[in-house]
């Protein structure tokens, strides 16, 4: 245990680990990530791991994008298995209403640079096996998307953290957020205290 960092990350899923990671490759060292059991331990271990790239507008479609790009290549970079595989997603229409909304999201899927292309029910059957398709009007094949490991691509985030220099402690508790003349200036943990410029709150519903 170590009593001060520059940043404590408090939770260790996927979003406290990324958080570490991010910061420790643009160069920040001393980095503390506390998780109160073992990391991926929370709402990310019952996470599905669907990866899909159209959001609601360009920057949360970028940023979908780039996770994607960056699950990709995390297993050769860090040595642990994500379990990350892009092998497409499909949507499917049961109405005419329902194609003709998804057409406008292959529309601005095009203009965010993403791949989506109507499909006929044989072909979104064909891709998905055991799919009932008697019933489809249309269906909607979006290559790039893909599936991952929550708990394992979490520890691949972790590793390459702590590869660069951030260190994490398991199995402790943060029971406080210290704050001197109005700033926040370190936590409080069930094994003491730790002193910090910043703190990052990636504990879920727990915060």
């Amino acid at each position: 245990m170590q009593d001060q960092a520059q940043v404590v990350i408090i939770g260790g899923g996927i979003v406290g680990s990324s958080v570490a990671y991010h910061l420790t490759k643009i160069g920040w060292t001393d980095v503390l990530l506390l998780e109160r059991k073992e990391l991926a331990c929370g709402t990310t271990w019952a996470a599905a791991g669907l990866l899909t790239q159209l959001r609601q507008n360009q920057e949360m479609t970028n940023l979908a994008k780039y996770t994607v790009d960056l699950y990709e290549g995390l297993e050769a970079e860090t040595e642990v298995s994500t379990g990350f595989r892009r092998n497409g997603a499909v949507a499917v229409c049961q109405t005419e209403d329902r194609r003709k909304e998804l057409l406008r999201a292959a529309a601005m899927a095009r203009a965010f640079g993403i791949e989506m292309n109507e499909i006929s029910p044989k072909e979104a059957g064909e891709l998905v096996p055991g799919m009932t398709t008697k019933d489809l009007v249309a269906a909607f094949y979006l290559p790039g998307d893909g599936v991952t490991n929550p708990i394992e691509t979490t520890r691949a985030l972790a590793k390459g953290a702590k590869m660069r220099g951030a260190k994490i402690i398991e199995n402790i508790m943060v029971t406080d957020i210290k704050v001197e003349n109005g700033a926040v200036c370190g936590v409080t943990t069930d094994r003491g205290e730790v002193t910090c410029e910043y703190v990052v709150n990636c504990a879920g519903m727990w915060g």
